[in-house]
């Protein structure tokens, strides 16, 4: 007579009963670093409904080290980026944004660019109501280029206003992270 063995729940399983599924080509797994501008990397996580109802709510991701290369000369450009934006459904894994603006350490594009593409691939990835990109590249040539760059959803009742109002306000270094000694 053989005897049947109970088999223990996962506990990975137990715990995430009901929720949306985790990306699985990022998170517990290594994958080969890219060191040149890989936008495939980017994955996103789906918001789990909110014990608050629908109010909105604002995520900051901060890259205080973001590597690029100047197109002219070739030489690394650093820059702190501040990626905020309020979502809709989904949220930008944070790994795989980690690992896509490693992406860039070989891509050689004007300060101006690479905030461009970063929030381009965002708001294409994450269909956010709104997302503003700030780089606070170091200088060069005792010249420091700060670019920023917005989204709003089109035709969203608030997100419009938000985005202007934020323009309009808006002044070198004030939307990002007070306290690293980057604000005017």
């Amino acid at each position: 007579m053989t005897r049947s063995v109970k088999k223990k729940p996962d506990p990975a399983t137990a715990i995430n009963a009901g929720r949306t599924a985790l990306p699985q080509a990022t998170l517990g797994t290594r994958r080969a670093t890219p060191f040149s501008y890989t936008p495939s990397l980017l994955e996103s996580v789906a918001i789990e409904p909110r014990a608050h109802g629908d109010e909105p709510m604002w995520v900051t991701n901060n890259c205080l080290r973001f590597t690029s290369l100047c197109p002219v000369t070739g030489q690394p450009d650093w820059a702190e980026l501040c990626i905020s934006y309020v979502p809709d459904q989904l949220l930008v894994e944070s790994k795989s944004l980690k690992e896509y603006l490693g992406s860039f350490r070989n891509h050689g594009d004007f300060h101006e660019d690479c905030v461009r593409i970063i929030g381009n691939d965002l708001s294409a990835l994450l269909k956010p109501l709104y997302l503003e990109v700030m780089g606070l590249f170091d200088s060069r040539g005792s010249i420091a280029i700060w670019p920023y760059m917005q989204y709003a959803r089109p035709k969203h009742r608030w997100a419009g206003a938000l985005r202007d109002q934020r323009f309009a306000a808006y002044r070198p270094g004030g939307y990002g992270p007070q306290g690293y000694g980057r604000f005017v």
